[in-house]
């Protein structure tokens, strides 16, 4: 069963205004205006776990979907647990541009932020 939260009640996972409109621009300019962001932990990486994003047309079954400032986020069970509290951001500097995930789950990460570790769970494989 799909769970739909509107961020003012949950803080389960944040959006800051600058990613959701980045998103936004993505899904648009793919043809996809009615899409989300789907956001997920899977095992890989330097630390254990790695994040991944993608696009998506619609939610699956048992994902969790976040509405805040006019996007749609889908996060699956097992990334619930493993990023609970997060916020996605997208930032622009000299060094890079992109999304970034603040996790306040890690107990550890790489040196590039990509991937992190935490306690209670196991890493499932790539590609679900």
């Amino acid at each position: 069963m799909t769970t739909e939260i509107e961020i003012e009640q949950s803080h389960l996972v944040t959006v800051t205004p600058k990613a959701a409109a980045r998103a936004k621009e993505l899904l648009a300019s793919k043809g996809m205006p009615d899409g989300s962001l789907r956001v997920f932990v899977v095992g890989g990486g330097c630390s254990g776990y790695q994040y991944g994003m993608a696009l998506a047309q619609e939610a699956e079954t048992d994902d969790t979907v976040i509405s805040v400032s006019g996007l749609r986020l889908l996060i699956d069970p097992d990334s619930v647990r493993l990023i609970g509290g997060a916020e996605v951001d997208y930032v622009e500097d000299l060094m890079k541009s992109g999304f970034t995930i603040y996790n306040p789950n890690a107990t550890a990460s790489c040196a590039c932020g990509s991937s992190f570790s935490a306690e209670g769970g196991t890493p499932r494989a790539c590609g679900h």
